[in-house]
């Protein structure tokens, strides 16, 4: 069976096309209107073995936000949807994972229970044209739409581009573990009997 999410999303800012593909081999084709989050969003299926295709069009004209808000909220809803109902999965996922000076960790629980923490500084408002403080507003709001804990602390790093990127290879490394299905795990990973 494929794990599949699809998700079309339009809205007086933005019209989004999402499908992703949890079980996939590092395929992407994005394209979203901000060249800096079709990048990490790049990076983020390579590393994480999904195949995601995103079409978007938004008013960058104004600014970035609206556009990476909606698509977060898009990926967040097809991670959840592709996911089904968690049986056998591994349900959690964590890695500490260097890009050059930098260094993060990101660690998920697949819980149905949506929180988010971010902890450090990035260095810089800007990377080239993109606000990154957008990069608090996608994790928050992927977090929040995929139910999901979703923990991340930048130890140290001077280059805001590299911790950005480290944040996005981990979270889709992270997310590939926790997803994964383990063939010990009979149904559902909780003693409740339900995520």
């Amino acid at each position: 069976m494929t794990r599949e999410g699809r998700v079309n999303r339009e809205t007086s800012e933005t019209k989004i096309n999402l499908a992703l593909e949890i079980d996939g081999e590092g395929q992407a084709d994005i394209e979203t209107g901000v060249p800096f989050l079709d990048h990490m969003l790049n990076l983020f299926t390579k590393h994480g073995l999904f195949n995601l295709n995103v079409k978007a069009d938004g008013d960058t004209e104004i600014d970035d936000h609206h556009t990476t808000e909606d698509i977060a909220i898009c990926l967040g809803q097809a991670f959840r949807e592709a996911l089904g109902s968690k049986q056998g999965i591994v349900r959690y996922g964590h890695i500490v994972l260097p890009m050059d000076e930098a260094l993060v960790l990101v660690a998920v629980d697949l819980s149905d229970r949506p929180h988010f923490e971010f902890n450090g500084q990035l260095p810089s408002q800007k990377v080239g044209t993109f606000d990154t403080e957008l990069v608090h507003e996608f994790l928050y709001k992927l977090a929040i739409e995929a139910r999901m804990n979703l923990h991340v602390k930048i130890f140290y790093g001077q280059n805001t581009h590299h911790i950005i990127e480290a944040i996005f290879k981990a979270l889709g490394r992270t997310l590939d573990a926790a997803s994964n299905i383990d063939p010990r795990v009979q149904g559902i990973p909780s003693t409740k009997g339900m995520l």
